[in-house]
């Protein structure tokens, strides 16, 4: 699935799940957007300034869990590394796939667009050697 996770990722509907944790072990998981993924094999995730983006930055190994829209349990699991994290809002314009859900904190208007090295991906149910 490693080649077509582009492809798998706009085309696949579903629900996803970004699990961090902290300096200190406190784990934190969120709901998410499908990610981005670049021509090289990064991903990229669009996130504001809140609890996900301070664990990222004490530890920046991450996993997304996704899970494919319909019956049964279908989906992957992307075991991550940050790599990088940007500001520029015209690249984080281009990449948003639709409108932005209504905030709980209007105050919270800092957004980073940030990247990971794909280390691993795995399916959603089954061995995870």
């Amino acid at each position: 699935m490693e080649q077509d996770l582009k492809k798998y990722f706009e085309e696949t509907e579903g629900t996803g799940v970004l699990a961090t944790a902290g300096g200190n072990g406190d784990v934190n998981a969120a709901v998410y957007a499908r990610p981005h993924i670049f021509e090289d094999g990064t991903a990229a995730m669009i996130m504001r300034n809140r609890l996900t983006r301070k664990y990222l930055q004490e530890n920046p190994k991450a996993a997304f869990l996704f899970m494919e829209k319909g019956p049964g349990y279908k989906g992957c699991r992307l075991y991550l590394t940050k790599t990088a994290e940007d500001t520029d809002p015209e690249k984080i314009k281009d990449l948003r796939r639709r409108c932005p859900t209504t905030d709980t904190d209007p105050g919270n208007t800092e957004i980073y667009l940030v990247t990971f090295r794909v280390d691993k991906v795995l399916p959603l149910v089954g061995p995870g050697a």
